[in-house]
């Protein structure tokens, strides 16, 4: 079972300059269903989560801000979403998903979020269409309820996780591990654990050279009681936000390869989907969908 998070509030109605990004969360699941990949047992669907399980990675001043739409012009603008109730509920229950897909991964070995890999949400401030870094409350989450002891976070999302980066600075239970675009924003980065960063159009070859000679490395001198694996498609050569040039044949490889490993080490995972913004929406739905083959694959 691949037990995979997924709620309607994750569709949010938006202004037409906003409505691409969210056309995938609608289409994915179905997309599972229709070819087989997935049946309707592998779909839960998330509860929100108490407001104290947040506190424990974001700023309460912020969380307040956020829940009271309150968030001066300046920080709203960051976000890059209008404010609204819905969405900030919205983020509240991706964040249970990724929470409680962590819990079920301890019986099955992986679980999947449909949404989440908010990466650019700081403790104090959110960016990029980040409002809660998702995999980052749940590692906290794993860690308070001494679940594990050490959590390794694998970001392949063309964007460095600069949110995740700063949250777990000091943490010496949390390793975090970004390989990214170079020149992509965040322009200012912070510092992760370990940082790969990748000159523009980087192919699927050097891509998955560097990959495979630094993770299994790394899993080997980290290791991780569990991994969160943030899994964004817009490392894609087609994306309008990214600057590498993977295929999508490419990206299947990135994440068969992620997975093999978890599963060779018997590590639980969860994957939040992360970015993607090719400019045809059926190339990011099959991307990302085959996260989901791999993942098939490799734990049933």
């Amino acid at each position: 079972m691949l037990n995979i998070a997924f709620h309607p509030k994750y569709q949010l109605s938006l202004p037409d300059k906003h409505r691409f990004p969210m056309e995938k969360y609608d289409l994915l699941p179905k997309q599972l269903m229709y070819d087989g990949t997935c049946i309707q047992e592998d779909f839960f669907i998330p509860k929100p989560i108490d407001l104290s399980i947040i506190e424990r990675v974001h700023e309460p001043e912020y969380i307040k801000k956020l829940r009271t739409l309150t968030l001066n012009k300046s920080e709203a603008r960051k976000i890059g979403f209008p404010l609204s109730k819905e969405l900030v509920e919205r983020e509240i229950i991706i964040t249970g998903g990724t929470i409680q897909g962590s819990m079920k991964a301890f019986e099955t070995g992986i679980a999947m979020n449909i949404a989440g890999g908010t990466h650019h949400a700081f403790k104090g401030h959110g960016e990029a269409f980040c409002l809660l870094n998702d995999q980052a409350i749940a590692a906290q989450y794993l860690l308070d309820k001494k679940l594990v002891d050490r959590i390794l976070i694998v970001d392949l999302d063309v964007h460095q996780g600069n949110g995740t980066a700063e949250i777990f600075q000091s943490n010496p239970n949390v390793f975090t591990f970004s390989m990214h675009g170079q020149k992509n924003y965040p322009f200012h980065k912070e510092q992760s654990d370990l940082d790969i960063a990748l000159e523009d159009d980087c192919n699927d070859a050097d891509f998955l050279r560097i990959l495979k000679k630094v993770l299994p490395d790394l899993i080997a001198k980290t290791r991780p009681d569990f991994i969160f694996y943030l899994c964004g498609v817009d490392v894609l050569k087609t994306d309008k936000l990214g600057r590498l040039g993977l295929t999508v044949a490419g990206c299947k490889q990135r994440d068969v390869f992620v997975l093999e490993l978890c599963k060779k080490n018997n590590i639980p995972v969860q994957c939040s989907m992360g970015g993607g913004y090719s400019k045809e929406i059926k190339v990011i739905v099959d991307a990302h969908a085959n996260t989901f083959r791999a993942a098939k694959h490799i734990f049933d």
